[in-house]
């Protein structure tokens, strides 16, 4: 009987690809600005991402630097399209609400870093690290 690669576990090849080096500086920058950790990072992009999308990882997340919300310094901080648009690691809908939550407490007057830091805390939790 002929057995399909779609049909393998495709975790070791996934697992190669996020510890070379490109990928693992990549995952190590996300890590740390979300706080999390790695292996948990990794976890969440191997069983959430297909193979092609991780690696091209580092591609899209050098066009999120140099494009990704510009002229929108909160949107930038939180990381609004370099998260959803351009890495693809949550949702369009989890990360809007975020960013409502994130700017309603920026205009009741909550410190931009504390704000920033609150959204980041709610992107960990919609991501279930």
């Amino acid at each position: 009987m002929t057995t399909y690669l779609y049909e393998q576990d495709l975790v070791p090849q996934k697992y190669r690809i996020l510890v070379a080096m490109r990928h693992d500086i990549l995952v190590r920058k996300i890590a740390l600005e979300l706080n999390i950790p790695v292996q948990e990072l990794r976890r969440y992009l191997i069983e959430h991402l297909d193979m092609i999308q991780l690696e091209n990882l580092p591609a899209r997340a050098e066009m999120a630097a140099d494009h990704a919300d510009q002229g929108d310094a909160v949107a930038q901080a939180l990381g609004r399209e370099k998260y959803t648009v351009y890495l693809q690691i949550l949702s369009g809908a989890a990360m809007d609400a975020i960013f409502r939550e994130v700017d309603a407490r920026l205009q009741t007057g909550t410190p931009l870093d504390d704000a920033i830091a609150y959204g980041r805390i709610q992107i960990r939790e919609a991501l279930n690290i």
